[in-house]
């Protein structure tokens, strides 16, 4: 066999094949190279980052959380019944004439204070005092004419139906002689008892007739509550105990009251109970009407560990709260027993004299560095 010789030709191509590839081969070690250049600065600057982040929140950590305290003691606190009603005063009445007449003169506005018997109004008289005059003549000559009577009825000299007859006629004119001083009377209206002025239905010159009302009258003492508690929390009640009443309109007017009456009987439709309520020496801003938050002590503990109850976080069932050990936050887990206004009760977990936290502790954990501020003034 011959051997085949290679033209020029064939082994210029076979150079410029092996020149590209090894073009080829050199890029892709570039790209390689470069790419894992960038892979590296990548990575060290994520490293970089997450050392400062980690630098940063350690910083964080370590810088104190103004925050603010309150001591824990022990005081008094007690639970309560509550519920809310309408004081209402218990003697009110309105004033009626009880005779016909013009109103000729007004004593007393809305809002004044009388005492019974006191003036109110005034009726012209002068129908009223004309009539008492003539029943006052008739009476007078009826009680002439039965001296005279008598007299003769005691010496025989007179029957005794016509003494039966003087002396009925002297009854009678007694008797329209008491009317007309009734009616002349009744043209002075007057204040059945001691109170205030609280409406007034008419004005001077208006003409009445009997049962035209005139005046509301109101007695301020006592203000009684009507309140509705189920049967269960009427059972340990009884009359007397203390209760807190409070102004719905102002809630810082607070004032004192007790249980007057509790009813003998359960309300079928609703299950409640009625319990009257009388407020002791309220306030003068009180005024019948009002409306009221009645308190009554249910229980009361004389020593209770006793907690602000802003310093209280609750979570589900549970709450905890932080106190201060130091400089540092510590927390304490709660088992919470009754609660009153601004505080609660701790049943356990911390005790009387530690330093609990109010404010700031939003983002505290256990642990954490704390800064007191200085209480406010």
């Amino acid at each position: 066999m011959e051997a085949q010789m290679e033209t020029p030709m064939e082994s210029s191509v076979d150079w410029k094949r092996v020149l590209v590839s090894s073009a080829i081969v050199a890029l892709v070690l570039a790209l390689a190279a470069g790419g894992y250049y960038l892979f590296q600065s990548k990575k060290s600057g994520a490293a970089a980052a997450t050392a400062k982040e980690k630098d940063g929140k350690e910083e964080k950590a370590k810088t104190p959380v103004p925050v603010s305290v309150a001591a824990i003691a022990s005081a008094p606190i007690s639970a309560y019944i509550s519920s809310t009603a309408n004081l209402v005063a218990e003697n009110e009445v309105k004033i009626v004439a009880e005779a016909e007449g013009r109103i000729e003169r007004l004593f007393v506005e809305e809002g004044d204070f009388v005492r019974q018997g006191e003036t109110l109004a005034t009726l012209a008289r002068g129908d009223a005092q004309m009539l008492r005059e003539k029943a006052r003549v008739r009476a007078s000559n009826a009680r002439i004419a039965f001296n005279r009577a008598k007299d003769l009825n005691t010496r025989d000299l007179m029957s005794k139906g016509d003494y039966e007859k003087i002396v009925m006629e002297k009854e009678v004119a007694e008797a329209e002689l008491g009317e007309a001083e009734w009616r002349l009377s009744k043209t002075t209206i007057r204040a059945a008892f001691t109170g205030r002025v609280t409406e007034r239905m008419v004005s001077a010159g208006q003409h009445l007739r009997p049962g035209d009302t005139l005046f509301t009258l109101t007695d301020y003492d006592p203000l009684i509550a009507r309140i509705f508690l189920p049967e269960r929390d009427v059972i340990s009640l009884q009359t007397g105990r203390p209760v807190r009443l409070t102004l719905r309109a102002a809630s810082d007017i607070s004032f004192q009251g007790r249980i007057r009456q509790i009813s003998p009987v359960v309300d079928q439709s609703t299950g409640t109970v009625k319990v009257t309520v009388e407020a002791v020496q309220p306030p003068e801003a009180v005024r019948p009407g009002a409306f009221v938050t009645v308190d009554i002590i249910r229980e009361t503990k004389p020593n209770a560990i006793r907690i602000p109850r802003e310093a209280v976080i609750r979570e589900l069932r549970e709450a905890h709260v932080f106190v201060v050990e130091g400089t540092v936050a510590k927390r304490r887990d709660l088992t919470l027993g009754l609660e009153e206004g601004d505080y609660i009760e701790a049943l356990s977990g911390v005790k009387p004299g530690d330093r609990v936290i109010v404010a700031g502790q939003g983002a505290l954990k256990d642990g954490s560095l704390v800064k007191i501020l200085p209480a406010k003034t």
